[in-house]
């Protein structure tokens, strides 16, 4: 490995790392979370890094997990999920160094060793939106992908799309309504909406994997969409239809001071039937429900475009690691950003590692770019 890009006063890591594979959370994308660990962990390098699976329980506990990939699949007829146990795994400085400690009642606890990265592959609140990323950092602990701020923006869609515009980036028109607006006032919400014109789609600000996410065609239905989203959170942002196609860019940061490296855009097709929109069942659950066309046939002008604007929106929110970014590609040719991703499905079907796949980066190397990158990044603010 090279250590070229190191900061100046850090020490080289050592010549095998060792990679917390950290999946699970409290978020109701828990099983996406472990669907996605068991792609990774049945790719990663195990001759380059030890790899020590890491499972959050609903309940917020760590413990220590299964490497069998089989038990983190997703079936149709069950969800995985990390159960409690009677251990529960910390994450510790001890003597300078990142060890991971296990505890259980009435025992002393023991040490388990020394970390040198972490693999967060949490979706949702609690996970990608900066929480395990603020607990790292307190801890001078390394971990793939973005940071504390980059990955809260990512994560609300309001603020994402605030972001965008100071950026100069192209938004939809959409609503926010927080859950004061809607118990104070809900008849001018219904009439902020109503100025949308229908269909919208009705989304939690700070979920994802279509959780909560409705298509509503009219007014009368507006507020069980909106009651349905609420369970999810109690934050809104509702957005006008786009008429355009759905067109993704995956973007991973530069070495040192390199640029974001975009891959070939891609296209997502979704099958008839149930599916009006790239819903849950779509992305993980049928496997012919959906399918990545990539790159995604629109003109050459119009690729370097996505390109373009999907690194511009990757700098914006100050991201690091992976993110995936969204447009709309619309009949006059106009693109509209949707959102960014700063922690995307990472199965291997999922889009973010079929583009880079389509781009010729496979999903083993992948995997070891993002942790390349994690170990040569700088501890603290950078």
């Amino acid at each position: 490995m090279s250590h070229e890009n190191l900061a100046a006063g850090e020490t080289a890591p050592r010549a095998k790392p060792r990679v917390a594979v950290l999946f699970g959370g409290r978020s109701s994308e828990h099983a996406v979370s472990c669907v996605t660990a068991a792609g990774v962990l049945g790719a990663i390098n195990k001759d380059k890094y030890e790899v020590i699976p890491i499972g959050i329980a609903k309940t917020g506990q760590w413990v220590l997990a299964g490497a069998d990939t089989a038990q983190w699949s997703l079936a149709s007829t069950a969800l995985p999920e990390v159960a409690p146990s009677p251990q529960t795994v910390t994450l510790a400085e001890i003597g300078g160094e990142h060890q991971l400690i296990v505890a259980s009642p009435n025992e002393v606890p023991q040490e388990l060793g020394t970390v040198d990265v972490v693999f967060p592959l949490l979706h949702g609140p609690f996970g990608e939106d900066g929480t395990i990323q603020g607990l790292l950092e307190l801890s001078d602990t390394r971990y793939v992908g973005a940071g504390v701020l980059a990955s809260a923006v990512g994560m609300d869609k309001h603020y994402m799309k605030v972001v965008f515009e100071a950026a100069g980036l192209h938004v939809g028109p959409y609503v926010a309504v927080t859950d004061r607006q809607w118990r104070k006032d809900p008849e001018l919400v219904r009439k902020q909406v109503d100025r949308l014109g229908f269909p919208v789609f009705v989304k939690p600000a700070r979920a994802g994997s279509s959780m909560g996410i409705s298509k509503v065609d009219s007014l009368a239905d507006l507020d069980a969409a909106i009651e349905e989203a609420r369970k999810h959170d109690l934050k809104l942002v509702i957005e006008a239809g786009i008429i355009g196609r759905e067109i993704e860019c995956a973007v991973l940061e530069g070495r040192g001071t390199d640029a974001p490296r975009t891959s070939m855009p891609g296209e997502i097709s979704v099958a008839g039937g149930t599916h009006e929109f790239y819903d849950f069942n779509a992305k993980y659950v049928e496997d012919d429900a959906a399918s990545l066309s990539c790159p995604a046939d629109i003109p050459e002008e119009a690729i370097a475009r996505v390109r373009e604007l999907a690194a511009a929106a990757f700098d914006a929110v100050g991201a690091e690691g992976l993110s995936r970014v969204d447009f709309f590609y619309t009949p006059a040719g106009e693109l509209i950003i949707n959102e960014i991703n700063t922690m995307p499905g990472f199965t291997p079907k999922s889009m973010y590692p079929q583009m880079w796949a389509a781009s010729g980066l496979d999903y083993a190397d992948l995997i070891d770019e993002l942790i390349y990158l994690a170990l040569h990044r700088r501890t603290g603010l950078r």
